[in-house]
């Protein structure tokens, strides 16, 4: 494609290189060879580096660093000389060959400095217990309470509001941040002529409506923040559980934040708790990385914005975190003596379970496992802990505004910009039910958020920040993909996520006919009552023309099951009052399917038994299959052997057909309240697109920053990679995606070239091309268009800058 030569010129590209570690590479240089002179309250020759705003003041004859130029750096020059008046340190050992090099490196990449640290800690320590801020007074009728801060703060530093932004701007803002979908034309047409003064507020109540797309686009928010993912680690199979489908399940019906951080800490079922049993690694792992201390980390950094990992370790280099701490922390999850070792090295003492702010209570290190992971989920939702709640309207802040309050925002130590904006957005969380779209709704209604924002270039030294307006942020790697599916209607049509997609729509849950049976094998026949203990296996096989769109299932059994979908681990459960459901739709194909049933009967003597199924599966054109349990299935005395979920090879030669058996009252009063809703919710979503969120990451996701989720992510990269621009310029997923919009644009019936362009404009930018655009882009397609122009100019509109940002 002749705009992919362009491809230099449209981007500045960066190679990638192992970026300094700043705390445990160059603090302990600065402490060892140049705290004694230069650090704390100590300034030779008008020098400090206690704090990174010291070290730019230079000392008494000028700059000691130039940042990006570690060659003009005096400090570099002193180290290196030979001269006993110049050099540095003065006396005592020379500054080892390997830490120059790791100095000049620190100083050539811009002095990257923990946020917050300093080598004689301020005074500042954030309080622990919420704080109510009085809202000061309503300037020229902005009345948002974010704005009545910012007004006040802005007009103490002297600093103009930043513009407001225009409809179409608007529009494609809330719609990428909110859903993380582009608007269409025609909604870009309703909204732009829309004369009412409330539209924008009417736009976001009905974008956070949208609880699917909601749903899906924040999916990827939690997925980084809580290392969710669809795969294996890359490390070893089934070393991580999912959480996917509750959190599916908690952000549709939009969870209260306070229950759902307490359903993760504490999981009431198996569906949460993936993220506190974390990674099982492979063989031998080191102490940080055992699953006890993950469990520290991960509820430390997700809720309290606290990096834990260097005190799983060794006493914090950067803030006041000890080794004890996250020892103690650990201690809550561990369900064994937990020793703690420094630097690896066991140092003879047991961990005690206790967690971080003890004002407001403290665990019970000899409860059970259980209850101690309750009690500090009560803790961690305590009305007098601010920080939890701080810590995620921070984390929303810098999603829509680009910046936190405090940054970076696993650094919550550190004195936030506007201690009254922090304190107001938390206050504002708990006292509306910890409704995370309330929040949400507050932020974009504001005029701070509906302002210009500004474009921070790379290299630009971000330190001693100040506010003045949001910033333009890069689309995400899943918002990136799921807007070249809009464009070209590439979108797959199986995802890789195992979540029940959909709401239930009570509506269609009328419409819906249960038609499964409770069967079991010979001995529920007449006259017969099954033996308490008694397992048997279950089975079905069918056959489906196509791929599903959309497939789920209700499934419950007295007294237990576990479900196998193509020899593979769909759902168990043993409480039949309440009916599972299931999502199929990733675990069946087109062609021959296997449903098997392991199903076990409990009780102290003989009692009923039955196993029920009710599935439904929607095809790309609509059409619906039921598969249900009834007579045709068959049953066996034999059970597979199953391991990390699936089943090994399974010979059994006593199949039968199995006995249909008659449903107890109970039984049906479970079906009849509770399946309809469930299989409705199976079909809510099967008209909607399937998102990038939804789905494994491939290399084209990974190379735009998708992580793996070994580790909890918070901030994704915003500057562009050579890796990204070659695969953005030669990559077979977008290449295969563009043909495809192409191939669909030549079918559409547009009256001329000039209307397809514009109506691409419109999708993808949301505004008119320019004249310079609009010619370029016409003498590219030519009078006729072919396959080959419509694929450059796809290639190039995705491409712009423009494009590629939340502006």
């Amino acid at each position: 494609m002749i705009f992919r030569l362009l491809l230099p010129s449209i981007f500045a590209v960066t190679a990638v290189s192992a970026a300094i570690d700043f705390p445990h590479q160059i603090v302990p240089i600065l402490r060892e060879h140049c705290a004694e002179c230069h650090a704390g309250d100590k300034k030779k020759g008008g020098f400090s580096f206690n704090d990174r705003e010291s070290l730019m003041e230079g000392g008494e004859d000028g700059a000691v660093v130039v940042s990006g130029k570690s060659a003009e750096s005096a400090m570099i020059k002193a180290i290196l000389s030979a001269d006993p008046d110049d050099q540095m340190p003065p006396k005592g050992k020379r500054v080892p060959p390997e830490q120059i090099a790791l100095l000049k490196q620190w100083i050539d990449e811009g002095l990257q400095w923990e946020e917050g640290f300093a080598f004689k800690k301020p005074a500042y320590e954030p309080s622990l217990k919420p704080r109510s801020p009085a809202l000061p007074a309503v300037v020229d009728g902005r009345s948002n309470p974010i704005d009545r801060i910012l007004d006040q703060y802005l007009a103490q530093k002297k600093l103009p509001r930043p513009a407001t932004i225009d409809d179409a701007t608007f529009l494609r803002r809330a719609y990428l941040d909110l859903i993380g979908l582009l608007p269409s034309p025609q909604a870009l047409e309703t909204f732009t002529k829309d004369t009412s003064a409330d539209k924008r507020a009417r736009l976001i109540d009905t974008l956070l409506k949208r609880d699917i797309d909601y749903t899906e686009h924040w999916l990827t928010f939690w997925n980084d923040l809580l290392r969710n993912d669809y795969g294996g680690t890359g490390f070893i199979t089934g070393g991580r559980k999912q959480i996917s489908n509750w959190l599916y399940h908690a952000l549709i019906t939009n969870m209260p934040f306070d229950q759902f951080v307490r359903e993760l800490i504490a999981p009431p079922n198996d569906e949460s708790r993936g993220f506190i049993d974390g990674i099982k690694w492979r063989g031998d792992v080191s102490a940080g990385q055992t699953v006890e201390i993950q469990f520290a980390q991960s509820v430390s950094q997700s809720f309290l914005g606290i990096n834990m990992k260097c005190a799983s370790c060794h006493d914090s280099f950067i803030d006041r975190w000890k080794l004890s701490e996250a020892y103690g922390l650990a201690a809550i999850y561990s369900s064994r003596p937990l020793e703690i070792s420094r630097c690896d090295k066991p140092i003879g003492q047991q961990a005690v379970a206790s967690w971080l702010f003890p004002e407001i209570g403290q665990v019970d290190a000899k409860a059970s496992q259980s209850e101690r992971l309750k009690q500090l989920a009560a803790l961690m939702t305590h009305p007098q802990n601010g920080r939890t709640p701080r810590t995620l309207v921070n984390r929303l802040w810098q999603r829509l505004m680009g910046r936190g309050i405090v940054h970076p925002v696993d650094a919550m130590q550190t004195e936030p910009w506007s201690a009254d904006l922090l304190d107001y957005l938390a206050t504002h969380l708990t006292e509306h039910g910890h409704d995370l779209k309330q929040t949400l709704a507050l932020i974009a209604t504001s005029q701070a958020y509906q302002s210009h924002s500004q474009v921070v270039t790379k290299g630009s030294d971000d330190h001693g920040y100040t506010y003045a307006g949001p910033r333009a942020k890069r689309l995400t790697a899943e918002q990136f993909i799921d807007a070249i599916w809009q464009l070209t209607g590439a979108a797959p049509t199986k995802m890789d996520a195992g979540v029940l997609r959909g709401k239930v729509d009570p509506e269609l849950a009328k419409q819906i006919k249960i038609s499964g049976q409770w069967i079991w094998g010979h001995s529920a026949k007449p006259g017969s009552t099954p033996p308490s203990g008694e397992t048997i296996t279950l089975r079905k096989t069918i056959k489906l023309e196509t791929d599903p769109a959309s497939a789920s299932a209700v499934v419950t059994c007295d007294n237990g099951y576990t479900l196998f979908v193509n020899n593979r681990k769909v759902s168990a459960g043993d409480d039949w009052t309440k009916l599972a459901a299931v999502p199929l739709q990733t675990a069946l194909h087109k062609g021959p399917n296997s449903i098997l049933v392991i199903a076990t009967n409990a009780g102290k003597g003989p009692n009923p038994a039955g196993f029920f199924f009710d599935a439904r599966v929607r095809d790309a054109a609509g059409k619906e299959t039921a598969i249900s349990s009834d007579a045709t299935w068959e049953w066996s005395a034999k059970a597979p052997p199953a391991k990390e979920g699936r089943i090994a090879a399974f010979e059994a030669k006593d199949w039968q057909p199995v006995t249909v058996v008659k449903a107890l009252g109970s039984w049906q009063q479970t079906i009849h309240t509770q399946a309809p809703s469930l299989l409705a919710q199976g079909a809510a979503a099967s008209d909607h697109m399937i998102r990038a969120s939804l789905m494994k990451s491939n290399f084209l996701m990974r190379t735009l920053g998708r992580p793996n989720r070994d580790q909890i992510v918070t901030a994704r990269p915003n500057d562009l990679t050579t890796l990204e621009a070659i695969d953005l310029a030669n990559g077979s997923t977008l290449s295969d995606a563009i043909a495809k919009g192409a191939q669909r644009l030549l079918t559409l019936q547009q009256p001329t070239p000039v209307d397809l362009i514009s109506g691409l404009y419109h999708q993808a930018l949301s505004r008119e091309p320019t004249a310079s655009e609009l010619a370029t882009a016409q003498s590219l397609l030519g009078a006729k268009p072919t396959q080959q122009s419509l694929e450059d100019l796809l290639w190039a509109v995705c491409m712009l800058p423009e494009f590629q940002v939340v502006r």
